[in-house]
């Protein structure tokens, strides 16, 4: 029934901006070394309360310098982070650093923040991620499409996300997320109980692989997308 969606997607946004507000905020402020831990167990928390399941499907690489995924809202990022048992870095939009609640947390979390309207934003990527790995040694989480889809098919990747990994000849790790929309549906203010799915696709050495890399990274990322509807009735 729609009102009764309506109903869990306004308690969703209470548990969400709740736990990390009141409870994550300050634990990761009181413990800032154990901030992966803290994300992890209080995002698997928030899954819990939403009324959500995860379901892994391949391993996650431990050598992956960079995770690329689809994005559908907010709940990609909670679910991953629930998987996660390392602490990663993600990678968002400037604006999204003075968003109340969630900025404070992307701030403190030592989050990397890209500005779309400068022109000199990319060098500052770079030299961040490249920070990120070989000092912070924490992988990086980014979504290529740059925002978010609202159907199957995926938005042309950016071509920075390739710019960055051929510059620092990185690992990465390409990861489909699929009923994470079902779950939250921001766009729609819905919700339901839902399985939020990653599969996690085969690395990618970028050094060693051939100059279409990021092309069949693409292709085949849209396969499993099509593949999870098709097959599972699964959407993204």
């Amino acid at each position: 029934m729609k009102i009764f969606a309506k109903i869990r997607f306004y308690w969703g946004v209470l548990v969400i901006s709740s736990i990390i507000a009141l409870v994550m905020i300050p634990l990761i402020t009181l413990f800032p070394k154990k901030k992966g831990s803290i994300m992890h167990h209080l995002n698997q928390v928030i899954i819990f309360l939403l009324g959500g399941k995860l379901e892994q499907e391949g391993i996650i690489d431990k050598d992956a310098d960079l995770f690329v995924m689809n994005h559908q809202g907010i709940v990609d990022i909670i679910g991953m982070e629930a998987l996660q048992k390392g602490h990663l870095r993600w990678v968002a939009k400037k604006e999204t650093f003075n968003m109340p609640w969630f900025g404070y947390l992307l701030r403190n979390g030592d989050m990397i923040s890209v500005d779309r309207e400068d022109k000199k934003g990319l060098l500052k990527l770079i030299r961040d991620v490249k920070e990120s790995i070989n000092v912070k040694k924490r992988a990086v989480a980014i979504f290529p499409e740059g925002t978010r889809s609202k159907d199957q098919k995926l938005l042309p990747f950016k071509s920075g996300t390739k710019f960055i990994a051929t510059k620092l000849s990185l690992k990465v790790q390409p990861v489909v997320i699929t009923g994470s929309k079902y779950l939250f549906n921001e766009h729609e203010q819905t919700g339901h109980n839902a399985t939020v799915r990653y599969i996690y696709l085969p690395i990618v050495d970028v050094k060693n692989a051939s100059d279409e890399w990021y092309g069949i990274l693409q292709k085949n990322m849209q396969e499993t997308i099509d593949g999870e509807l098709a097959d599972h009735n699964r959407s993204r």
